[in-house]
């Protein structure tokens, strides 16, 4: 897809030129020691500016066609695109702090539209954590005892993402659930064959820092497609995190082309960074494969 950021910006800059050499046109101008050979040379610099103004008009105006040629082909295509694109799916959701709404139905409805359940799971994270109150939770647990200290917050987060992922047995999850849980849906069973993150908490510091990268990079690393997620106009944006965590990321899911990418990260897609935000350093979206035929 196109990015019109770098375009506009040029064109600005062009802009910004034209008005300086004018000035500065005018300004030696009244002075009165501008000679005609120096005129000369002012007014073609004047005329390259004002040509590569209207060149730079033409180009973004040609790229602003192009890429709703391209949105428009995307809400065009969108149902046989999604059909059956996560069928059978098992999808585990979850937020760091609560669970914002509208992170959550476009998300069900990304699911609902590729033919997959709903999420198997549904977890919020309570930030900031309490590494002292987490620790005397575990320290009657001795299988968990790898993770008393603050310095092992990262490996904490690593192996909760994995037990999260992989579901069955959640000794970390049960053991902690009442100072790290927030809002709580679905059972540990089954193992997800995807996941969701968001993260409608403010960027965290310190302890809590280095507890959520591991998190999300145990999620990055547990063998099923993981994707950070947020909705459009995000205060404060967590894709910056997701991106440093290895996860694949997508802005403004809460529109066609989001959920789309959405769905055809979860599906194995390309892993990127998709959407319309300077973020988006992969375009609105992965490429699209073909569904493969199905009948009876």
């Amino acid at each position: 897809m196109f990015d019109l950021r770098y375009h506009v910006a040029s064109l600005a800059a062009v802009f910004l030129a034209l008005i300086i050499g004018i000035l500065v046109g005018v300004g030696i101008t009244r002075g009165g020691f501008v000679s005609s050979a120096e005129r000369r040379v002012l007014n073609d610099q004047i005329q390259e500016a004002k040509d590569q103004r209207d060149a730079a008009r033409q180009r973004v105006s040609a790229l602003e066609q192009q890429e709703q040629g391209a949105l428009d082909y995307v809400e065009a295509t969108y149902p046989a695109l999604m059909a059956d694109r996560l069928r059978d799916k098992k999808i585990v959701l979850v937020s760091v702090g609560s669970m914002d709404p509208g992170v959550r139905s476009s998300v069900i409805q990304t699911l609902r539209d590729a033919n997959a359940p709903y999420p198997v799971r549904i977890r919020a994270i309570k930030v900031p954590v309490d590494d002292v109150s987490l620790d005397a939770l575990m320290k009657g647990h001795p299988a968990l005892a790898q993770y008393l200290g603050t310095d092992k917050l990262p490996e904490l987060g690593q192996a909760l993402a994995e037990e999260l992922v992989g579901g069955g047995r959640t000794p970390l999850w049960d053991a902690l659930a009442s100072q790290l849980v927030e809002e709580r849906l679905g059972g540990n069973h089954p193992t997800a064959d995807g996941v969701v993150v968001a993260r409608s908490a403010k960027a965290q510091k310190d302890g809590t820092a280095r507890f959520l990268h591991g998190f999300y990079t145990g999620l990055a690393a547990a063998g099923t497609p993981a994707v950070g997620v947020e909705v459009s106009g995000a205060t404060a944006s967590a894709i910056p995190a997701f991106e440093r965590a290895a996860l694949s990321t997508v802005d403004s899911i809460e529109t066609t082309p989001g959920r789309l990418a959405l769905a055809l990260l979860l599906a194995g897609g390309q892993q990127g960074h998709y959407g319309v935000e300077p973020t988006a350093t992969d375009g609105i979206l992965p490429f699209v494969s073909a569904q493969a035929a199905t009948g009876g």
